[in-house]
């Protein structure tokens, strides 16, 4: 029995998480259907653009991400400090960007007059927007549900086009936010899709590499800002550099017809995160089937539990095994 998503979600102990998204009927999100011939690659743009128009909009940072012939793959993070700091004209202006929101939210934006009633039914608007601006589900229901109409339209038919619910995966520490987003980044490699993570087509590998040869980072997904150190700013620990040389080095490893083995760099990253190559190797490759539920070293999975009260600790035996050394 599915569980409700708030017995999933603490963001007390993570503000990470990884989702994953499928459709539904055999349909196809994008790709090549080998049993029609029908090409439908170009649906990877529609979700590409929705999900850089998100990270506009709600406060919640894309991680990683990528498209799959029947599926998507996104690692969040939650920030909910930026919503709560928000004014209140703020909230109604992210929300805008997106939906439509109510004639007064519309007036209040204008600085036209309202009166009190029309007051209090904004700012129980505000309360809401800012609540959904910082809520996973709310930022998968918003890529997923126009991508369905629009698929649906193409293919002349009605119905489902998503599982009725989406995956999600606490992520607890920075090993399993760094795992998770290197197994999503690597997922074309390994389905035979692309050959280099260069040439991963709207994946946020790609995005990272482009930008890393013009000595940037893309705006659009959350930065890498280094080691830990005083007034760190809102990013991923490591260097964009590091990060995209252990990808390419795990993509060779895994890669069937490539010989190749963990750098030096690489290798340093791996030591700082206490994790042995063949254990990085083997969750990066079969992230999913090994943990079932949040993931990360003992301690964390604990606390998440209790907070969460939930008696059993999924996936404990393969956090233990493969995170905990």
């Amino acid at each position: 029995m599915a569980r409700p998503r708030e017995t999933l979600v603490s963001l007390d102990d993570t503000p990470f998480y990884h989702c994953c998204s499928r459709v539904v009927r055999k349909a196809f999100l994008c790709g090549i259907d080998a049993s029609t011939g029908d090409d439908f690659e170009h649906r990877r743009e529609w979700v590409d653009l929705r999900i850089v128009e998100l990270a506009t909009i709600f406060a919640i940072d894309i991680c990683a991400y990528a498209v799959m012939s029947n599926h998507l793959h996104v690692v969040l993070k939650v920030d909910v400090n930026k919503a709560r700091h928000w004014s209140d004209k703020e909230v109604l202006l992210q929300w805008h960007k997106g939906f439509k929101g109510t004639l007064l939210t519309q007036k209040f934006v204008k600085d036209e007059a309202l009166n009190e009633f029309e007051l209090k039914a904004v700012n129980d608007c505000i309360i809401q927007y800012r609540q959904r601006l910082a809520d996973i589900s709310w930022f998968m229901r918003s890529l997923c549900e126009p991508i369905a109409r629009m698929a649906n339209k193409e293919d002349k038919c009605t119905g489902r086009f998503w599982e009725g619910r989406f995956k999600s995966q606490a992520l607890l520490d920075e090993t399993a936010v760094l795992a998770c987003m290197a197994y999503v980044d690597l997922n074309p490699i390994r389905a035979q899709m692309a050959a280099t993570p260069e040439t991963s087509d709207y994946t946020s590998i790609q995005r990272r590499i482009k930008s890393a040869i013009k000595g940037e980072q893309p705006s659009e997904l959350l930065p890498f800002v280094g080691n830990e150190r005083l007034e760190m700013p809102n990013g991923l620990m490591f260097s964009a550099k590091d990060y995209i040389v252990l990808v390419e080095d795990t993509g060779r490893v895994i890669c069937h017809d490539k010989r190749g083995v963990i750098s030096e760099s690489s290798q340093h990253i791996l030591n700082r995160l206490n994790i042995p190559a063949e254990n990085w190797l083997k969750i990066t490759t079969e992230f999913e089937s090994l943990f079932k539920g949040a993931v990360g070293a003992l301690p964390a999975l604990t606390d998440y539990c209790v907070h969460l009260q939930r008696k059993r600790r999924q996936s404990l035996s393969n956090c233990q095994r493969w995170l905990d050394t």
